[in-house]
């Protein structure tokens, strides 16, 4: 008897982990890294106090620029 059994087309591994955002070569694509970093750099922020630490260090980084 033949094999009969039908086949049905599975999705690829690449495909999958390119929903995710992540590339076949290991890489995020940047706003999903954004997206993942976001809400912690926020958090870590408001916990701290962090806030005025981002703007001096802008502002000395903007000092060396030479703006």
């Amino acid at each position: 008897m033949a094999n009969t059994v039908s086949h049905t087309a599975r999705p690829t591994r690449g495909s999958r982990i390119a929903a995710i955002g992540i590339r076949p070569s290991g890489t995020r694509h940047p706003l999903v890294a954004v997206a993942m970093v976001l809400p912690l750099a926020v958090l870590l922020v408001v916990a701290f106090g962090g806030w005025q630490a981002v703007v001096t260090q802008a502002s000395s980084v903007a000092g060396l620029m030479g703006r």
